[in-house]
């Protein structure tokens, strides 16, 4: 990832699932003037996203509020119907907001892309968990390969709060 720690996110256009309606949002507009985390995933539905990686976080949410983060976003390498369906299935419900990044603008932004053609999945983004105050990263924990969840998952970084 290109993205360190002490910089600002860049800003471009993703995707959410509003009223049924995909609808292109800034960045900046959803993270200024916020203490956030934002989840880096592979893929919605994919394993070790499924298994670990989300439900880590909604089994936390309420601790990870509780410590002053106003919000938890996923964003992964899908539409905005796919990710708002993963979101339903494992009932987000307003602890988690899922985003999407289905042309990867802000994944190859960041420089989290990486190449899973071999898998049958093409472009996708890396596994990450960042700490972000109003734009300014302050804490990223990538893990070296998709299929594997342990510094990015709840647990191990509510440690770091």
């Amino acid at each position: 990832m290109k993205l360190k720690i002490n910089e600002k996110l860049p800003d471009c256009e993703v995707f959410q699932l509003i009223n049924e309606e995909p609808v292109k949002i800034k960045i900046f507009s959803l993270f200024s003037k916020k203490k956030i985390i934002l989840l880096g995933m592979p893929g919605a539905f994919t394993s070790v996203c499924s298994a670990k990686h989300l439900p880590s976080f909604i089994n936390l949410s309420k601790k990870f509020y509780e410590k002053g983060i106003d919000q938890i976003f996923c964003i992964a390498a899908n539409d905005p119907f796919v990710m708002n369906a993963w979101g339903k299935i494992n009932k987000v419900e307003n602890n988690i907001m899922m985003l999407a990044d289905p042309f990867l603008n802000f994944t190859k932004l960041i420089g989290a892309e990486v190449d899973k053609s071999g898998r049958g999945l093409g472009l996708r983004s890396n596994r990450y968990t960042m700490l972000i105050d109003n734009l300014n990263v302050l804490q990223i924990q990538e893990e070296k390969e998709t299929g594997v969840c342990d510094i990015s998952s709840a647990e191990n970084f509510f440690k770091l709060l």
